[in-house]
């Protein structure tokens, strides 16, 4: 007896996603993805923090080889706050996304990508060069002027 799994992308349907939420209407952040990816995009899949290893491999996979095979995809990743997300379109071209909030008052912004597409270590496609989050995570470049580095303030000890 054999027993085979086949697994694939989809296009532009709704995947078999762990987010419950997929099967409501695209909202602004796939909206925008398939803007950038282009009408006939393979959805990667969009995965919440309770994503299973396996289902984030599966959507790191459909990304890596749409992108090596210029076929035009994206797939976001949906964070308690934050969503993310990468699109790239059938010349190759990659954008990354990013929402902050939810429903009307949430701000999306989106621009081309800074780098290669690659898994990063928490297994989501992204972008950016590790330790690079550009506006994400500026490091302590992101500290206000005149504020001090937290780092640099004295510890407080236990008596």
């Amino acid at each position: 007896m054999t027993v085979g799994c086949v697994c694939a992308c989809h296009k532009l349907s709704p995947p078999a996603s762990p987010n419950p939420s997929s099967s409501r209407p695209a909202d602004a952040v796939e909206q925008k993805l398939a803007q950038y990816a282009g009408p006939s995009a393979t959805n990667c899949g969009r995965l919440d923090t309770h994503a299973t290893t396996d289902q984030s491999r599966a959507a790191s996979d459909c990304a890596i080889e749409a992108n090596q095979g210029r076929r035009p995809f994206f797939v976001a990743y949906d964070m308690p706050g934050l969503t993310v997300g990468v699109a790239g379109n059938s010349e190759g071209k990659l954008f990354t996304l990013r929402s902050e909030g939810s429903g009307p008052s949430a701000t999306v912004s989106a621009g081309d990508c800074p780098s290669a597409l690659r898994v990063a270590g928490s297994g989501r496609v992204t972008c950016y060069s590790p330790g690079d989050m550009g506006s994400m995570g500026a490091g302590h470049t992101a500290i206000p002027p005149g504020m001090p580095n937290p780092h640099a303030m004295p510890k407080v000890q236990d008596k």
